[in-house]
């Protein structure tokens, strides 16, 4: 790994979430009360399943860190633990996965297009889309 934390974090970016794409700000519908109703409960852990389902799939092709630590491919176990309870900066090459335990969506930073499209096809599985912010 090349870059660090830091430097991916200011990298262009996409996201993988429970949406198709990302709502306008001055949209008419009730995205707030909508997602809050998404974080309460067994919602939250599901969503919070996919994403390491995602992830686990994800490292069947990649190899795949956790924060900035040298341990390659740490056990599924693991992986799956540590999104549950924190912030983890899932480290892949020269790109980045961004999982906090209480959000509805994941962040990639920097991915290269193979490594996009190949998450864009585990995320359909998944029941998820991957969507670049517009604004």
């Amino acid at each position: 790994m090349n870059r660090t934390i830091e430097e991916l974090l200011q990298c262009p970016y996409w996201i993988i979430d429970i949406l198709p794409f990302q709502v306008p700000p001055d949209n008419p519908g009730q995205y707030f009360a909508v997602e809050k109703y998404f974080l309460q409960g067994d919602r939250i852990r599901e969503i919070k399943q996919k994403h390491i389902n995602l992830i686990l799939k994800l490292n069947c092709y990649r190899d795949l860190s956790i924060d900035e630590q040298n341990a390659r491919n740490p056990s599924p176990e693991r992986i799956a633990e540590e999104m549950r309870k924190r912030y983890l900066y899932i480290m892949l090459g020269e790109s980045m996965i961004l999982s906090e335990p209480d959000d509805t969506h994941l962040t990639v930073f920097n991915p290269d297009p193979q490594l996009l499209e190949l998450i864009r096809q585990i995320a359909f599985g998944e029941d998820l889309f991957v969507w670049k912010p517009a604004f």
